[in-house]
């Protein structure tokens, strides 16, 4: 496997682990998905904020249709 290829996997399975931990946490919705949002930004993804509020809706959908 490339160099690039683990960093990248290393850096998205962080962002993912985080997203987790966050919608895990005892908060609202609206404020679980703020504190996704800061930490992808804090992590370097500047996304627009649509793009932004769609990834942020379908990491919380995806995980409470797993629960």
């Amino acid at each position: 496997m490339k160099p690039l290829h683990v960093l990248l996997a290393v850096v998205g399975g962080a962002i993912a682990g985080a997203a987790v931990g966050l919608l895990f946490a005892p908060d609202k919705g609206s404020e679980t998905r703020k504190k996704i949002g800061e930490t992808l930004r804090k992590h370097g993804i500047n996304l627009s904020r649509k793009k932004m509020d769609e990834l942020v809706d379908e990491i919380s959908t995806e995980l409470e249709t797993n629960k």
